[in-house]
């Protein structure tokens, strides 16, 4: 059973409401809105599906709930860890918070769909982590995961609805059968044009769960919140997305990790650089060293690294092959320039992009191969639109 929360035209007030807010909003976050959500959660035992981006007025929702005598039982933390701290694909262990001594369950390591187990005794589970609006962000994978365990072991779930810094983009092929991963879950394009609250609507409507299962959710949608609002993250919501321009390029870059091409991990400027170790690939250059927290083994460690940077240039929101052809002509390995594992194929969500560049296909051609998919996916989008 899907619930929504009815939009209202007042602003809500936090507990925390003396916490300096660290960007100045026009519009209120889910999160924010803790006179809808916390009637809801009296007297229940909750769960958290939380990182460092979970912040209300600059303070975390695990305190923010606590101070509002919220019993908060367990958190769960996606890749990168609670703190947010731990290098991509890196392996994430339980714990306990050291601050208040609640269990950490990792969703990125032993497991990535919760146990009945993890979940027992919990009457409603929050989701509430910043995205970026990109299929093969992970966090969206965790909260399909929860969507999914809360469905099975009859556990209402909630998601605190936040801004996708890409909303008001729709690009790329769509996941094809066959392609799915926890770096592409759905079949919806790149760059999906949905909220996390929108997109958790989607999965429920669709049927997207293990064998069509239903979650008992609950979006608490924004308030004052268009998908064109640009929106600047108030914190990075990974290790190697530190700024706006690593974000807006995220989409079209994020590509090159299924080749032997860096994007710059390993550097202070990842997803901002491109290159590999050849005089060949441009003027720029940087050398991948080993960074604590953002890229402890990158790519080409250490080698002195040739190619371009997009610090220079102004860049907009969307999605270009521009410099994946480019460069996969520049190298001269044929399909050799692609790793051999499919890491590319998941993350492109088919293996016919693969084909169309190994076939020297032009952009606008192969742009023009995914239009029908992105048109059924458009219609389909509409249905769980919250915002305009």
């Amino acid at each position: 059973m899907v619930r929504f929360i009815l939009v209202s035209l007042f602003v809500a007030l936090t507990c925390s409401c003396t916490a300096k807010e660290p960007v100045k909003e026009v519009f209120t976050l889910g999160c924010e809105r803790s006179d809808y959500y916390l009637p809801s959660l009296k007297g229940k035992k909750v769960g958290l599906v939380v990182n460092h981006t979970s912040l209300v007025k600059g303070v975390h929702l695990v305190d923010t709930l606590l101070s509002c005598g919220v019993s908060i039982n367990a958190i769960f933390a996606p890749e990168h860890g609670f703190r947010g701290k731990a290098d991509a694909g890196a392996y994430v262990v339980d714990s306990l918070d050291a601050t208040t001594g609640i269990q950490i369950y990792s969703l990125y390591g032993k497991n990535k769909k919760p146990s009945l187990a993890q979940l027992k005794g919990l009457d409603v589970v929050i989701f509430d982590i910043q995205d970026v609006g990109v299929r093969f962000y992970t966090y969206i994978s965790t909260m399909h995961y929860m969507m999914e365990s809360c469905a099975e072991n009859k556990v209402k779930m909630m998601v605190f609805d936040r801004p996708n810094p890409n909303g008001a983009y729709i690009d790329g092929p769509v996941l094809e059968k066959g392609f799915t991963s926890f770096v592409g879950m759905h079949p919806i394009p790149i760059l999906h044009g949905l909220t996390v609250g929108e997109l958790a609507l989607m999965i429920n409507g669709q049927k997207w769960l293990k064998e069509g299962v239903s979650c008992d959710l609950t979006v608490v949608p924004m308030l004052g919140y268009v998908h064109t609002m640009p929106y600047s993250l108030p914190v990075k919501p990974s290790p190697n997305l530190p700024n706006d321009l690593s974000i807006r390029l995220y989409p079209s870059l994020c590509l090159f990790e299924g080749t032997d091409v860096s994007v710059g991990r390993g550097t202070e400027y990842p997803f901002q650089v491109i290159g590999y170790p050849d005089a060949r690939y441009g003027q720029f250059t940087f050398t991948p060293k080993s960074i604590q927290g953002m890229a402890s083994q990158p790519l080409h460690q250490n080698k002195l690294c040739y190619g371009y940077d997009f610090r220079k240039d102004t860049i907009i929101h969307g999605f270009s092959l521009k410099w994946l052809l480019t460069y996969y002509q520049v190298s001269g390995k044929g399909e050799a320039f692609f790793y051999k594992n499919g890491f590319f194929n998941l993350l492109a969500g088919t293996d016919q992009l693969k084909k169309q560049i190994v076939s020297g296909m032009t952009e606008e051609a192969i742009r023009a191969s995914w239009q029908t998919d992105l048109s059924a996916y458009k219609l389909i989008r509409t249905n769980y639109l919250l915002y305009p």
